[in-house]
């Protein structure tokens, strides 16, 4: 199983998700490749918001090592399962991708935990710190179901 996690810079939720995803992956005995993205190219090159960073670490969680990296068409042939954190991400990733979209392989992450109520996961990255452990909050619960669905 190869899951993409996409936000907006790939650089507060997306490597938070990458990071959860990974770790319970692991923890199941899984061997899933988990990668994540963003639709903007603001903060390619770039290692995780130092909150993100902060919260995975207070969880158990390096993501110290990821780096940013740019969304592109390609994605849908390299993934199976492709994860937005945000409506306005999936948008982005319509015109990023043009022809190559493929939309069975999409869906917002919080469908997962809530079906059908495509819900954002909220930007953290103009708030405080509380704002990142509520994101992590989401994404983990999120990731135990991708994690119960998904392994067979």
């Amino acid at each position: 199983m190869k899951i993409l996690m996409v936000c907006l810079g790939n650089i507060c939720r997306s490597p938070l998700a990458e990071g959860i995803l990974q770790h319970k992956s692991r923890l199941a005995g899984l061997d899933w490749v988990v990668d994540s993205a963003g639709t903007n190219g603001y903060h390619v090159g770039e290692a995780p918001h130092h909150l993100s960073q902060k919260v995975a670490r207070l969880n158990g969680i390096d993501i110290s090592g990821q780096r940013a990296r740019r969304f592109s068409g390609v994605d849908f042939d390299q993934y199976d399962k492709i994860y937005a954190m945000a409506g306005d991400v999936v948008e982005e990733m319509k015109r990023l991708a043009k022809k190559q979209f493929q939309a069975g392989k999409v869906d917002l992450l919080m469908n997962e935990l809530l079906p059908g109520s495509n819900m954002d996961v909220p930007d953290p990255w103009y708030g405080t710190e509380p704002g990142y452990h509520e994101v992590y909050k989401m994404i983990d619960e999120a990731c135990d179901i991708i994690i119960s669905r998904y392994k067979l």
